[in-house]
C-alpha cells in the first residue's frame, strides 16, 4: 500500500498543476468566439464543444472517485459508458457561457472533494474505468492529463509548447515504456532539452528521432505528426499504434 503521508504529498503537488492547467483551459475558452465551439476540435468526430463537454463530466467522474475513496465505498468513475457518452453529446452544443461554467463548477466540486480527502483516503485504491486499480493520490494527475491533452485537441491557440515541463517529461516518459515493445519499427527517442531518451518498437532501432521533450511527447500522444522532430536517417516516422 502507498505511505499515506507520501500519497498526500503527491497528490497536493499535482492538484497545484491542475490548478495552472484549469486556468489556462478558461483562459482559452473564454477567447474563443462563441460560434467557434461548433467547429471541429483536432479530435476525430468531435467539436470543441464535445471536447469541453467531456472535460467537465470528467471532473465529476473524477469526484465519484475520490469519494468512494474517502468512503471505502465502490463507486464506479461512470453510471455505465452510455451514460459517459450521452453526457458528452448532451452537453455539446451549449453556448459558450454556459460551457465556462460548467468548467468552473465541475472544477471546484473536484476541489472540494479532494479537500476532504485525509492521507490515508489519498492512499486508498481506486478503479479507473479502463479497469485499471492505483492509488487515489493518481488522480490529480489524471485530471492534469485530461486538461492539458484536450486543451491541444480544443485547437483554439494552446499548443503542446506550452506544457508544463513536469508534465511534458512525465508523460513521454511513461508513453515511451508503453511503446516499449509495441508492434513497430524500434526507435531511438532523444529529448535534446532534457536528456531523456527512450527505445520504443521491437528490434535493434535503425531510427533515431530527436527534438525537444514537449515535441515528442505530441507525437507519442497523437498530438502532432512529428514532422518537425529530426529524424537520423532522414525517412519517415512510423505509424504509431492507438494507446486508447
Amino acid at each position: 500500500m502507498t505511505d499515506p503521508q507520501s500519497a498526500a504529498a503527491i497528490a497536493a503537488e499535482h492538484l497545484a498543476l491542475v490548478e495552472d492547467g484549469t486556468r489556462a483551459l478558461l483562459e482559452t475558452v473564454a477567447g474563443l468566439a462563441p460560434e467557434a465551439l461548433a467547429e471541429p476540435s483536432a479530435l476525430p468526430g468531435w467539436t470543441r464543444g464535445h471536447v469541453l463537454a467531456h472535460v467537465s463530466r470528467n471532473a465529476d467522474s473524477l469526484v465519484n472517485l475520490l469519494t468512494g475513496a474517502r468512503t471505502g465505498t465502490d463507486i464506479p468513475q461512470y453510471a455505465s459508458e452510455h451514460a459517459r457518452e450521452e453526457g458528452i453529446q448532451e452537453g455539446a452544443g451549449r453556448p459558450l457561457e454556459a460551457q465556462l461554467a460548467d468548467l468552473r463548477e465541475s472544477h471546484q466540486r473536484f476541489l472540494a472533494a479532494a479537500a476532504l480527502m485525509a492521507p490515508e483516503d489519498w492512499a486508498a485504491e481506486v478503479r479507473h474505468r479502463s479497469g485499471a486499480v492505483f492509488p487515489a493520490c493518481d488522480l490529480a494527475w489524471k485530471r492534469l492529463g485530461e486538461l492539458e491533452y484536450h486543451l491541444v485537441d480544443l485547437d483554439g491557440g494552446y499548443g503542446p509548447a506550452e506544457w508544463p515541463e513536469l508534465f511534458a517529461v512525465t508523460e513521454f516518459r511513461k508513453l515511451a515504456t508503453k511503446l516499449a515493445g509495441a508492434d513497430l519499427p524500434a526507435v531511438e527517442l532523444v529529448a535534446e532539452d532534457t536528456g531523456d531518451k527512450g527505445l520504443i518498437g521491437t528490434g535493434a532501432a535503425a531510427l533515431t528521432v530527436r527534438g525537444p521533450v514537449r515535441g515528442l511527447l505530441a507525437w507519442l500522444s497523437g498530438r502532432s505528426a512529428g514532422t518537425d522532430l529530426a529524424r537520423t536517417p532522414d525517412t519517415a516516422l512510423p505509424q504509431l499504434p492507438p494507446l486508447g
